[in-house]
């Protein structure tokens, strides 16, 4: 569920297929920048209801979900 969640808002907000997006998928490889990657944050902590912490160290979707699931 916070996978197919987290595709949509990514995908929305950097306008790529998401059906491209894997767990492996890194944010640097789907050429998410600095400013996109705060739209992303902010977008997640509405839609899952959660506050991630600045610094917190995500390199992939994967490290996403699991901050997701973890935070609940």
């Amino acid at each position: 569920m916070e996978f197919e969640k987290v595709k949509k808002i990514i995908g929305n907000i950097i306008d790529i297929d998401v059906n491209k997006i894997t767990l492996e998928s890194t944010f640097e490889d789907m050429r998410v920048d600095s400013l996109d990657l705060v739209e992303i944050v902010m977008a997640i902590e509405d839609a899952f209801n959660i506050t991630i912490e600045p610094g917190e160290d995500m390199q992939t979707v994967e490290d996403l979900i699991r901050y997701i699931r973890e935070s609940k």
